[in-house]
């Protein structure tokens, strides 16, 4: 509840000029964004800030015309702002020499000044820290209503975002709250065969292209029977007439003639 806090704070004690520190720049313009909401004059100033915006949003903030500048530490850091009445830690910082740098923009040169820390449960640590460096413990306050655990006001409960509220991809149509149909004007292809078996349907077409004609199925080719030896081959065992007949007239024979 520090965003009611700092709002109920600036309203009851009719602050201007107050300079309040973030942690992130996100942190900033959520929290500028909530005073505006609720009637507090605020603008962000951090590093995805113009050089400009930031210089207009300085002016103002000197001539006190603007009444909160929420500002990050690396943003702050070329501010020069004299008397500068009211400094809040909104978020406690990492370093606890930081915490030295925040404040010292207030009080100066004798001037009266306060800074205010804005401290939550899971920021003890860093309090604990700050302490430590500054030698000293610092003051604890409750402010009565902003209890540990109290209920925030309706003003400040951020609505949640809506499920389908989120851009749809380039190219494609956005689907409406609570709609699970598929896209309008496009019927939806058949997932499965009329056989079953999961198996994909093989005719899902868009609307309106004619079914082609089916090719009458080809019969199987047939075959031919295969020799059980390849043409001229001899099997085998066997010896062609022709290798018989075939005699080497160079080799004498003592057989009788007609004998074979």
């Amino acid at each position: 509840r520090k965003s009611e806090l700092l709002a109920h704070l600036i309203k009851e004690h009719s602050w201007y000029q107050v300079l309040v520190f973030t942690r992130t720049k996100h942190g900033a313009n959520r929290l500028a964004a909530q005073l505006e909401k609720n009637g507090i004059s605020a603008l962000p100033i951090h590093g995805n800030k113009s050089q400009n915006a930031r210089t207009r949003a300085l002016a103002a903030f000197k001539s006190g015309e603007l009444q909160t500048l929420v500002a990050t530490d690396i943003a702050a850091r070329g501010l020069d702002i004299e008397q500068l009445p009211h400094v809040v830690n909104f978020d406690l910082p990492n370093v606890p020499e930081d915490y030295v740098h925040r404040i010292g923009r207030t009080g100066r040169a004798g001037a009266t000044g306060e800074a205010i820390s804005l401290v939550s449960r899971e920021e003890q640590p860093l309090l604990r820290d700050i302490e430590r460096v500054i030698r000293r413990q610092l003051p604890r306050e409750v402010v009565p209503g902003f209890e540990a655990g109290s209920t925030p006001s309706a003003s400040f409960v951020d609505a949640p975002a809506a499920r389908d509220a989120r851009p749809a991809p380039r190219g494609q149509p956005r689907r409406e709250a609570g709609s699970r149909s598929a896209t309008p004007g496009k019927p939806r292809a058949p997932s499965h065969a009329a056989g079953g078996k999961g198996a994909p349907a093989r005719d899902a077409r868009p609307a309106g292209q004619p079914q082609r004609a089916g090719k009458p199925a080809a019969k199987p080719r047939a075959e031919a029977p295969r020799p059980a030896t390849a043409p001229g081959a001899a099997r085998p065992g066997r010896q062609s007439q022709h290798r018989r007949d075939e005699r080497d007239t160079s080799v004498r024979s003592n057989l009788p003639p007609g004998w074979k």
